[in-house]
């Protein structure tokens, strides 16, 4: 009903009241005479029976199912409705040797359009200083994107600087607007053209990914669905794993983040920061290992990611060390850019070697897996294009029989995570999951491990902007 409240209803009631309306379909006539229009749909076998008995008359036709039936009247309609069922196959068959209507044809017309986009900055500090191996900061951005067709809006967002909201009101709402709201791969190529001569990669695909995952939201509303069931689910579940333990937290900050997940929320599976200073400080680093499995205990799985921080040659050393703590991901060893070393390092250490955060392009993520230089592929979807080319990535990886991994954003990534077969984990990040606490109702709940996105059965993503909370944080 969600549905024809689109299109099929809104356009009944507004037909004249002595005109007839006509439906071939079963559920189409159902919701025709149960959604308040006052009228009756007619199908075309009985159209064509009252026409044969010169019986149809031009003030309200709704009215001939309250005729008395006649055997020759049945016999007439049982005619009529083979009539009608021959008619309908040759339109068919007319159809099909005409060719498919030309998507110009069908697209406007048949289908809701995106008749706006706009764009919103919020910044929320961190709650205590942050740092990686390579970057430090005390606040992150978000840039929310939203997209209206009639009373209908979707939502998205990305990780990036204010410029991107720039991007999204100047190039890419130009290119999006009028589009057929259904259409989300064709939007995104042509967002992807229109950014051209600007650059891809950075915070051009980033302002397309949060056009892309709001378009996604959008048409998911639009169906009434939750965006798992458009995208149909191959996992119920997504597992999860905790991500944090900054390289300035003292040891204290580090073990009750720790022990949180672990402990309260029943994450058997958590992530810290090392290659402090550029790989300045590996026995600070080594130290932190060690406490953080202390902290956790034996069953839990130990994560690491040094952001690029490390040399190779220092990378391979570490890692010898890692596998005393029994830490099974090492994330980003060296930076990223540097395939060939990272394949050095994945065939020389027993742990998972994994990279692909920074991956903007599916063309990036395709050179990546030529080389062989990860063991599971973690793909942004706030970065890489959103949804329609995490969705190209996560298949890229299968067909080289790897596990994709959601970097952060995680009520961005979980629909479409729970989509494709070779999922291995989303990343519950502790600053994201913050902020997106904060700005959003309808977040989900990690305990035990995982998430379940779509079970409460609200449409699309399933968030809504907490506006009273996130006034105090929107800055454009």
């Amino acid at each position: 009903m969600a549905v024809a409240e689109q299109g099929v209803l809104p356009a009944v009631r507004g037909t004249a009241p002595d005109s007839l309306v006509l439906a071939d379909g079963f559920s189409c006539r159902t919701q025709i005479e149960q959604g308040g229009t006052g009228r009756r749909a007619l199908h075309l076998a009985e159209v064509l029976a009252l026409a044969l008995d010169g019986n149809l008359p031009s003030d309200h036709p709704e009215r001939l199912a309250d005729r008395p039936d006649e055997p020759s009247r049945t016999a007439r309609w049982g005619t009529a409705a083979a009539v009608a069922a021959l008619a309908l196959a040759a339109a068919g068959a007319v159809g099909a040797l005409a060719g498919p209507r030309p998507a110009e044809e069908v697209t406007m017309s048949d289908q809701p359009a995106v008749d706006a986009v706009e764009a919103a900055v919020y910044t929320v500090p961190t709650d205590a200083p942050e740092a990686d191996g390579t970057l430090a900061w005390d606040s992150t951005t978000l840039v929310l994107v939203t997209v209206r067709s009639g009373p209908t809006t979707g939502l998205g967002y990305t990780y990036a600087p204010a410029a991107t909201a720039y991007v999204v009101r100047e190039p890419l709402a130009g290119t999006v607007t009028g589009l057929p709201a259904h259409d989300v791969p064709r939007a995104n190529e042509l967002m992807c053209r229109a950014v051209r001569n600007a650059g891809l990669p950075g915070v051009a695909a980033q302002a397309v990914a949060a056009v892309d995952i709001a378009l996604w939201d959008l048409k998911a509303r639009l169906l009434g669905l939750p965006l798992v069931r458009l995208l149909g689910a191959v996992h119920d579940d997504v597992p999860v794993y905790g991500s944090g333990g900054f390289t300035t937290y003292d040891s204290a900050r580090q073990e009750r983040q720790l022990r949180g997940w672990t402990e309260e929320q029943g994450i058997p599976r958590v992530k810290i920061k090392i290659g402090e200073s550029w790989g300045g400080r590996e026995k600070r680093d080594l130290e932190r290992v060690a406490r953080a499995r202390a902290a956790i205990g034996d069953t839990a799985e130990l994560y690491v990611d040094a952001n690029g921080g490390y040399t190779g040659g220092q990378a391979i050393r570490v890692a010898g060390r890692l596998g005393d703590q029994d830490v099974t991901w090492f994330e980003e060893p060296v930076s990223s850019d540097h395939l060939g070393t990272l394949a050095d390092i994945r065939g020389r250490t027993p742990m998972d070697v994994t990279a692909g955060e920074y991956g903007y392009t599916l063309p990036y993520f395709a050179h990546m897996l030529a080389a062989g230089a990860v063991d599971c592929l973690q793909a942004d979807v706030t970065r890489c294009g959103g949804i329609t080319v995490w969705l190209r990535a996560a298949a890229l990886a299968h067909a080289h029989g790897l596990d994709v991994s959601g970097h952060c954003a995680p009520h961005a990534h979980a629909h479409v995570a729970a989509a494709v077969p070779n999922l291995r984990h989303l990343e519950w990040f502790h600053d994201h999951v913050r902020i997106e606490r904060l700005l959003f109702d309808g977040v989900l709940d990690p305990g035990g491990g995982s998430v379940t996105p779509g079970a409460d059965g609200a449409p699309g993503l399933g968030l809504t902007l907490a506006e009273e909370r996130a006034a105090a944080y929107r800055v454009e």
